[in-house]
């Protein structure tokens, strides 16, 4: 049994198959690995208590959140390197943030999205995370680099909704009280825009699980140069899905939108962004574009993007400018993956 891949009430109903025992046992097992990080499970006084049933189970249970190969750091930002099952690698990201960190998760190996400005969209697509290697890197940011994460955001290596109940599955273990504890307004899913998977994450209703959608441009024809995941789900449908989306009361969604020099960051952008926003309550985040190697674009400058985020603000838009962080270690947005390509 990978504990990494059960919610609690699946743990529970194994060990009542397979071992006579129920949610006293399963409970003590998510607390003492998912919760406190303890891999000697067996030395808590349920199982001390209990020392054949311990015994059994010490051999069922499977722990596998890949290895942690390399860790490098730019001042309180920590990227790290989990290497999986078949030499397969991703990156994972540790954002500092005032009183705790956000921990910015891959789902996929690679990517088959294919935006022009992203590092790992020319990896490809190698495959899709298992379930145990997604909740894998928040067990090892906080029991092997003894991090306080509090949040998290699907917005690491792939597209989330390209492997969608993996992703579910991972956040449902994430938010288990019991376990890793986090609460789903504190888990982010970011999508480059696949309406399929906006339709059916809205089906589930997980209330208070918060949406970013990358947009990065209000144009159609840029939009589908620069994205080629909007020739088949465009900004009309797009925004569709979203309206069609329930929100928590008073919940928003979050757009993010990357600032390329002479591409998207006109003031004639802003106003058009600002129009296809209305009336979708939204939270605009605005991010300098990070260089990646052949996408010959440079990033706005900061007056720039105080010009453009004036525009939006002036308009009744939600503006956060994100200033880069991670950039120095290839740790930024658009930037995983590098070391990750054979």
């Amino acid at each position: 049994m990978e504990i990494l891949e059960l919610q609690l009430d699946e743990l529970t109903g194994r060990l009542e198959r397979d071992f006579g025992k129920g949610q006293y046992h399963a409970s003590a097992l998510y607390r003492e690995i998912l919760k406190s990080g303890n891999k000697r499970f067996d030395t808590a006084k349920e199982f001390v208590m209990s020392p054949v049933f311990a015994e059994k189970i010490k051999n069922k249970i499977t722990l596998t959140p890949g290895m942690v190969i390399e860790t490098i750091k730019e001042n309180n930002l920590i990227k790290f390197i989990t290497q999986l099952s078949d030499g397969q690698k991703i990156e994972s990201v540790i954002i500092p943030m005032t009183n705790h960190q956000t921990l910015c998760v891959s789902s996929q190996v690679g990517c088959r999205m294919g935006c022009r400005f992203c590092e790992t969209a020319k990896m490809g697509f190698k495959r899709n995370l298992r379930v145990a290697e997604i909740t894998g890197q928040l067990f090892n940011a906080r029991f092997f680099l003894k991090e306080k994460i509090k949040n998290i955001v699907f917005m690491g290596m792939g597209e989330p909704f390209d492997n969608f109940d993996p992703v579910i599955r991972a956040i449902r273990i994430m938010n288990e009280q019991k376990g890793f504890d986090i609460s789903l307004r504190h888990i982010t899913i970011s999508t480059a825009g696949l309406t399929g998977g906006i339709e059916k994450l809205a089906s589930l209703k997980m209330m208070g699980l918060r949406l970013a959608v990358s947009i990065n441009t209000p144009d159609d024809q840029t939009r589908s140069w620069l994205m080629p995941v909007n020739r088949n789900a465009p900004l009309q449908q797009l925004k569709k899905a979203l309206e069609n989306f329930v929100l928590p009361k008073r919940g928003c969604f979050l757009f993010e939108y990357i600032l390329i020099k002479g591409l998207n960051d006109s003031q004639k952008d802003a106003i058009k962004l600002a129009e296809y926003i209305k009336p979708l309550p939204v939270r605009l985040n605005l991010i300098p574009y990070n260089p990646v190697a052949g996408f010959n674009y440079e990033s706005s400058c900061d007056d720039d993007m105080h010009r453009f985020a004036d525009v939006l603000t002036d308009k009744g838009i939600f503006v956060i400018k994100r200033w880069t962080k991670g950039r120095s270690v290839a740790a930024g947005c658009g930037q995983l993956g590098k070391k990750c390509c054979p």
